[in-house]
């Protein structure tokens, strides 16, 4: 007995990743220099779409390394981008260049993170800043996702003296990243999140809204005192598969010289033990 399958074809996914970037067919067409026609007919799927139609059109709609192979294997096409494990030698160059900055950056904090914001590696710094926080367990169980364990009420939350700032900031940016990449992952990351409880302390604030301008992100220290910090966010420019397209850097910087002194008095302890 014949199955039928419930995949979309490559038309309709071709269609919705058009819709997603807010083009006309004949916007497409004329950007990716292919006939509005064919285009058409490819999206009604009374036509099959070649390979490199497909890598064409999916390289002006920015669409993901993943979700191309996706397009291609709809169509009936062998997937273009190989995607290994970086555990493999062939990524090897890729670990020692995550390796190289997430150590360089000491004695500042620094997160590698994929697509879905679980944890890739992060350096000494950024392991010490968390080991003061009784965590809930089942956070810390693989994959570990960053932002959750930042910004749940039992992980890093508490620690945060602008919380309401910091996850507004977050949500934005990860409805940003949905809208690029169209990862189920994400919008259930977002769900999550934006249903997280506002700390009693931060209520007040959250009845009158953010602050419409984002301050440094401030942490309360163990010793009664408070970190700040600002980030940068990096990607690596020539990825040539699937893994590494998917892989970021968040590096935080001291916001404040109190901030510097501190991180260098910890890292010189850590030295000293």
């Amino acid at each position: 007995m014949a199955t039928v399958s419930s995949q979309p074809g490559a038309g309709a996914l071709l269609r919705a990743w058009r819709q997603r970037r807010r083009l006309t067919q004949l916007e497409l067409a004329l950007e990716a220099g292919v006939s509005a026609r064919h285009l058409s007919f490819v999206e009604t799927g009374r036509s099959k779409p070649g390979r490199d139609m497909l890598l064409s059109v999916a390289q002006r709609l920015d669409v993901p390394f993943r979700e191309r192979n996706q397009l291609l294997l709809a169509a009936g096409h062998a997937p273009a981008f190989p995607e290994r494990s970086l555990g493999g030698p062939e990524l090897a160059p890729v670990r020692e260049a995550l390796d190289l900055i997430l150590t360089g950056h000491e004695p500042y904090p620094a997160v590698a993170v994929d697509r879905a914001w679980n944890l890739v590696a992060a350096n000494s710094v950024m392991f010490a800043l968390t080991e003061v926080v009784d965590v809930e367990p089942s956070l810390l169980e693989p994959p570990i996702n960053v932002l959750r364990v930042g910004l749940h009420p039992r992980g890093l939350a508490p620690l945060i003296a602008n919380l309401t700032d910091w996850r507004a900031h977050f949500l934005e940016r990860l409805e940003r990243q949905l809208a690029i990449t169209g990862d189920d992952q994400l919008a259930a990351l977002i769900e999550e999140i934006a249903g997280y409880p506002v700390p009693e302390s931060e209520r007040a604030v959250a009845g009158i809204g953010r602050s419409e301008i984002l301050g440094p992100l401030n942490v309360r220290a163990p010793d009664g005192g408070e970190l700040s910090f600002f980030g940068m966010f990096a990607t690596f420019d020539t990825p040539f598969e699937v893994t590494t397209s998917e892989l970021a850097i968040e590096l935080l910087f001291p916001a404040d010289r109190a901030t510097a002194d501190t991180l260098n008095d910890l890292a010189r302890n850590r030295r000293e033990l």
